[in-house]
């Protein structure tokens, strides 16, 4: 048998030999991927108050074309306005609501308010409650996102004693922290 032969022959046999192990290795390797993220389009934060206080409540957070919508329902609240922010860490077990951190902001901010030109992706501004200490809200913030380095997702809900001054750096004199949630992905229908 002829080197030239038998170079062909060894080509042949090894190429057949991947042609007929091709799909299994394709089919090992869907499987070896993690399926791809779904698309997170509603997010949600159930309050619970932080120690010597009696706020709840929810905070959802929905995606719409120009922003994501907050849409906030809480009670026990003093009356009057509280500082409302997205904070950096999802962690609700202390007491104190301290292990959320500060506020999120990831483009390194100054802090403002929703309609400041240059505030931090936490800067939600204030909710007032009324006199028996309930709060609404609803509005569309153009900063808030899902995805990215910008993701609220995993964050915290943090409500606060006092008003947000919108001002005063780097979170605005809000007070001590009176309700804690975490920001949870809600499934889908």
């Amino acid at each position: 048998m002829s080197s030239s032969f038998s170079n062909r022959l060894a080509s042949l046999v090894l190429a057949g030999t991947i042609a007929a192990c091709a799909p299994v290795l394709l089919r090992a390797a869907d499987a070896a991927m993690p399926p791809a993220a779904p698309v997170v389009t509603t997010a949600v934060a159930v309050l619970s108050p932080t120690q010597g206080n009696e706020v709840h409540g929810t905070v959802r957070f929905t995606k719409v074309a120009t922003g994501v919508r907050v849409v906030a329902d809480l009670t026990g609240l003093k009356p009057g306005e509280h500082g409302f922010h997205v904070h950096e860490f999802g962690d609700a077990t202390s007491a104190d609501g301290m292990a959320t951190g500060g506020h999120f902001n990831p483009m390194h901010e100054v802090h403002g308010g929703p309609s400041s030109e240059h505030r931090n992706e936490g800067d939600l501004g204030n909710i007032t409650a009324d006199a028996s200490g309930h709060a609404t809200l609803d509005y569309v913030d153009s900063k808030l996102a899902f995805d990215g380095t910008g993701s609220i997702l995993g964050r915290s809900v943090v409500i606060h004693a006092d008003r947000d001054d919108i001002a005063a750096q780097p979170s605005g004199n809000a007070g001590k922290r009176v309700a804690v949630g975490v920001i949870g992905i809600v499934k889908s229908p």
